[in-house]
């Protein structure tokens, strides 16, 4: 069931932004988002919240400075998403401005799994890269870009560092390590320090490490919770910076180097999908103000041309649904460190070869998701899934490297939490897990790993989405387990899909310059691009790109707009009741309004 509810907007907030100077129409927004006064809305640098009260993030500047000040030897353990790769790109180019020798190595995710696993600091401490595939298999890279398929060795300031030869002395973690209590213990074992950022929810036992800067770490003062990793990563710098110009060892020019990094802050807060609170909205404006400006990464411009994006006109949206799949992709289908070593290229040419290659990826990757989306839509035709509080899928077939999308999918489609598994190298089953509002998953997976202790071997993650790992055999008692944990945390009330929306809006209010003006604004998690609600008359309609139905509507007043629907081709009736947002559609240097149809009755 699908209920269309107005955004509750507070007067008073309203009757502020107003006066503020704000249309009616924009302070509405707004207001519906707790906006109260338009000094939340500033993205300037004035309003970032400062290092300081990020737990521990002094501890690790001393660490790394003095790390630098040795010329130790520095490993980043990277993570195989988006957040994760640029998160290790920003450790990597800001750690190196500041002298480092340092590289990275990224875990194949179909062979170790997530995290700082001990297995993988036992291939850290042998000093060579690994990968998963025949030599032949890995595409060509310059010594500057890439060793093997996983580790990146990076130009020091004393020339080609030699990790490949060596044991590390230090272990640094992004968006990944909270949880691994294990891999910590097994470095410490091995005499390497390891120093954790990640921003993901501890669990009982925080490990052992040397520092660890988390803001939901317990007793972390920092007043933002939603700090991708990669913003993690970006504040230790922030905090290392000031370390460095106290010891007068960083030069003014090297310093301020380190807002260069925010076109990739930018991108991996925005693919993670963390609440844009306003210190994200900051992180995130003035990366895109970055790109915009042609001062992006060769990687990022590289994807927004494989894309056919003009980086000038990018936004939030185009970072989170254009660049970030494709940077995903490599982590799904094949080995993150290909789209990490596009992030730290300074080579156009040789960005631009990578991110075709990611583009080809991300185009298989739509093409296994299709096949398996289908497979599961079939096998639940012989269930009600509406008679479910959850639903747990495995399939022998599916893609480790999809199983999320898929899950995302189908928590779309069908409203409630959804766990998909494939099978993993080892023998087990790898399941991910997106939830609805409501259900946090993290903490249901924790009530059902309580309940049944030898069930799941391990789990993490976030509120809306989790990964977990389970014996094969266990499928069907995990089925059971999770569902009873759902059905007694979510009511029949929560199983209600709400589109909120910003309710009509006027002809004097649709407009062209509307839609540039709420382009020009930082939207997503948390902070929901604007959409609207309203009846119109179709006019005319028909089927383009075989799935889209290219539209002109009417209004009540009789004006008349052209819209799209995508992903369907069958007819709309005469009369709908529409959501939609603005959008802008550019054909032979033209601009036009646009209106995209959101869902329909």
């Amino acid at each position: 069931m699908t209920q269309i509810t107005p955004r509750e907007i507070p007067d008073a907030a309203l009757q502020q932004l107003i006066a503020s100077g704000y249309t009616p129409a924009l302070a509405k927004i707004f207001a519906a988002r707790g906006i109260t006064d338009k000094t939340q809305l500033d993205t300037t640098f004035a309003h970032l919240l400062p290092f300081d009260s990020l737990k521990n993030s002094r501890e690790m500047a001393i660490l790394l400075a003095d790390a630098i000040a040795a010329q130790k030897k520095l490993l980043v353990i990277a993570d195989y998403d988006a957040d994760g790769a640029t998160a290790c790109a920003v450790a990597v180019r800001g750690l190196r401005l500041f002298g480092a020798n340092i590289d990275f190595i990224v875990p194949n995710r179909f062979e170790y799994g997530y995290g700082l696993t001990p297995e993988i600091v036992q291939l850290a401490a042998k000093g060579s890269p690994h990968s998963g595939r025949a030599p032949s298999d890995v595409p060509p890279r310059s010594k500057q870009e890439g060793h093997g398929a996983t580790m990146f060795l990076g130009k020091g300031p004393r020339g080609l560092a030699d990790t490949a030869q060596s044991k590390p002395d230090i272990l640094l973690t992004v968006d990944n390590g909270i949880a691994s209590v294990e891999g910590v213990a097994e470095a410490n074992r091995l005499g390497m320090q390891v120093l954790v950022t990640d921003h993901h929810l501890p669990g009982d036992t925080l490990p052992d490490a040397a520092c660890i800067v988390n803001p939901n770490q317990p007793g972390c003062a920092f007043p933002s919770k939603h700090l991708a990793g990669v913003g993690v990563m970006f504040y230790v710098l922030l905090a290392l910076r000031a370390e460095l110009r106290n010891r007068a060892v960083l030069s003014d020019e090297q310093g301020r180097k380190l807002v260069g990094l925010l076109d990739l802050v930018a991108l991996g807060t925005v693919a993670d999908v963390v609440v844009l609170d306003q210190n994200n909205r900051i992180l995130v404006q003035q990366g895109l103000q970055r790109i915009r400006g042609g001062r992006a990464c060769a990687g990022i411009n590289a994807l927004l041309q494989v894309a056919k994006k003009a980086p000038s006109k990018v936004s939030s949206l185009d970072l989170g649904f254009t660049v970030a799949p494709r940077l995903n992709a490599a982590g799904r289908l094949d080995d993150m460190s290909l789209g990490i070593n596009n992030l730290l290229t300074d080579d156009t040419a040789r960005a631009l070869q990578i991110s075709s290659e990611l583009d080809r990826l991300n185009r298989e990757r739509r093409s296994i998701e299709t096949g398996m989306q289908e497979g599961a839509l079939t096998a639940l035709e012989t269930v009600k899934p509406a008679g479910n509080f959850s639903l747990s899928l495995f399939d022998e077939s599916w893609h480790q490297g999809v199983i999320g999308i898929l899950a995302s999918r189908l928590k779309d489609k069908y409203h409630r939490p959804v766990v998909a598994f494939a099978l993993s190298a080892d023998g087990e089953i790898k399941g991910s897990g997106r939830s609805i509002s409501g259900l946090h998953l993290r903490d249901a997976l924790d009530l059902v790993s309580k309940r049944h202790p030898k069930l799941i071997k391990k789990f993490g993650g976030h509120s809306m989405a989790a990964g977990l790992s389970l014996k094969a055999n266990d499928f069907k008692d995990f089925a059971v387990a999770f569902e009873q944990v759902c059905s007694e945390l979510l009511s029949p009330d929560d199983m209600t899909l709400r589109i909120e929306t910003d309710g009509a809006l006027s002809p004097a209010e649709m407009t062209l310059e509307a839609a540039r003006l709420l382009d020009e604004q930082v939207w997503g998690q948390g902070f929901a691009s604007p959409q609207f609600d309203d009846d119109f008359e179709v006019v005319n309609q028909r089927v383009v790109g075989e799935k889209h139905l290219k539209l002109r509507l009417a209004t009540e007043e009789g004006n008349e707009i052209d819209a799209i629907l995508f992903g369907q081709s069958d007819l709309l009736p005469e009369y709908i009741h529409a959501v939609y947002s603005l959008s802008i559609n550019e054909y032979n240097g033209n601009q036009n309004l646009q209106l995209i149809v959101r869902h329909w009755e």
